[in-house]
């Protein structure tokens, strides 16, 4: 069971570098491989869940050269609970991908399209696993480059654009990430997290400006790659120009791996004390909010759904960015369980927009009037995300604020209470018109429902998520007990 990390990276990479080859003759096998093998990847990264939480956090060294000289993997709770969310997302995208990409993607493209999208799958859950800021750094660039490809492969013009702009945001965020890297090396003498920690004390006494500065470095380099606002230009673009699967998988997961990777360094190497004596946490209370506030904002005024969808991502980072920096336990589990809930919720809208492209070939929202009698299925799973995102009792989003309230109550600052229901309410203002205009629209005649006309893998797909997200808005106790022993173990260290 130890093992089975490191082979969940490896099988991914495995393939990826296998399917240009296996594919050179005859494509059609590449999208049956690469969903068999995240399927057996899925269930691999649930099974060493259960073996953590009855064995608790273990390390592993591989070539079995211990650190500080040894590449380590880090497998914990926090580490593995994103690595699930990671896989299980990854799953519903290639099961829904599976006849999406057909009218996005040239079929001669679709094998690289895969290969680039197992790129950034072994990128994520080398991000959720590694024990060494090094290692971290080189699966950054890995993910950079399978996100610049899976937007770019599209060949539209628009999407070369956002492709190149988020390549040169992104290799900013890259060099200020690796000039902190840089900076702990110097100060500390180490690239292993727990050796790093360990000196942390002794380097802060010596060295406080270079400590302050690599922790600077490291918040607008994460921010930038995290789209934290107003680090997110790059986002709007990328997210709404590619192909609906890509959207999903970027807005869905990728951008919560980098503020995972965030929270993980901030907490590890820094430590608690160290970072609340300097003031990096008020600087992301400051920031979260200007987020949750600003990405709604610009959501209201877009008249086009994947770019309302993309920039109400920059708002939804706001609530994880804001959960980390209240530091208390059930703000944070509040930030970490939006992680999974957005995920969910976000993946699945950008599939249900994508669905509406597929049958409809529109994207614009004024264009939804009857939407709702022409594709029901489509249509009540949008809503299902639309109150989701709104905070609804009863959908799993309204479980993370909730718990961001409390924690902020915790806090003793209760004005982050109304920022959270502030925000709720401008979610509704952009949300519910478009599920209102499509299913309560009186200028097209009596009521005439039909079914989806949409493939089968694409229907099950959207009915599965918007299922699981009504379900964790009811039954949330597993979810909030993992997340619980993630956020207890992060506190900890």
């Amino acid at each position: 069971m130890t093992h089975v990390p490191v082979f969940v990276i490896i099988s991914c990479l495995g393939l990826a570098f296998a399917l240009p080859v296996l594919c050179r003759f005859r494509p059609r096998p590449a999208g049956w491989l690469v969903r068999a093998l995240l399927m057996l990847n899925t269930a691999l990264v649930a099974r060493v869940l259960l073996f953590v939480n009855h064995q608790g956090t273990f390390y592993y060294h591989l070539g079995s050269w211990p650190p500080p000289w040894g590449i380590e993997l880090s497998i914990d709770y926090l580490g593995l609970f994103t690595a699930l969310v990671v896989h299980g997302v990854s799953l519903a995208v290639v099961f829904y991908a599976q006849t999406d990409l057909a009218g996005e993607v040239d079929p001669r493209m679709h094998h690289w399209y895969y290969t680039l999208f197992l790129l950034l799958l072994a990128s994520m859950t080398g991000i959720c696993f590694s024990g060494d800021f090094f290692n971290i750094f080189v699966f950054v660039e890995i993910a950079t480059i399978g996100a610049c490809g899976i937007i770019a492969l599209k060949r539209h013009p628009d999407c070369v654009e956002a492709s190149l702009k988020y390549l040169i945001l992104s290799t900013l965020g890259s060099g200020l990430i690796l000039l902190s890297l840089a900076i702990l090396y110097m100060v500390t003498g180490h690239l292993n997290l727990r050796y790093i920690a360990q000196h942390m004390p002794t380097a802060w006494a010596a060295y406080p400006l270079n400590v302050n500065i690599s922790l600077a470095l490291l918040v607008v380099g994460f921010g930038v790659k995290a789209a934290l606002f107003p680090l997110h230009i790059w986002l709007p673009d990328a997210h709404s120009s590619a192909p609906a699967p890509s959207s999903a998988i970027l807005s869905g997961v990728l951008v919560k791996i980098y503020a995972v990777a965030l929270i993980r360094l901030i907490h590890t190497v820094y430590g608690h004390k160290l970072h609340q004596m300097i003031p990096v946490t008020q600087v992301l209370l400051l920031l979260a909010t200007l987020a949750i506030f600003a990405g709604s904002l610009f959501a209201i005024g877009q008249r086009d759904i994947k770019r309302m969808l993309a920039y109400s991502t920059v708002a939804q980072m706001g609530y994880i960015f804001l959960g980390v920096a209240l530091l208390t336990e059930n703000a944070v589990v509040g930030g970490v369980t939006h992680i999974f809930n957005h995920a969910l919720m976000k993946s699945m809208l950008f599939m249900a927009a994508g669905a509406v492209v597929y049958q409809k070939g529109f994207r614009r929202i004024s264009d939804f009037h009857g939407l709702g009698r022409e594709m029901p299925i489509t249509m009540a799973v949008f809503g299902i995300g639309a109150l989701s995102m709104v905070g609804i009792p009863g959908f799993n989003g309204f479980i993370s604020k909730v718990y961001l309230a409390i924690g902020a109550l915790d806090a003793g600052r209760p004005v982050y209470v109304a920022v959270i229901l502030i925000s709720s309410l401008l979610n509704a203002a952009y949300y519910l018109p478009i599920v209102t205009r499509a299913f309560f629209n009186q200028e097209t005649g009596p009521a005439t429902f039909r079914v989806d006309r949409l493939p089968l893998s694409m229907k099950a797909t959207l009915v599965i998520l918007g299922g699981l997200c009504i379900y964790f808005g009811l039954v949330p106790g597993s979810l909030l007990r993992l997340v619980q022993k993630a956020v207890q173990s992060l506190l900890a260290t």
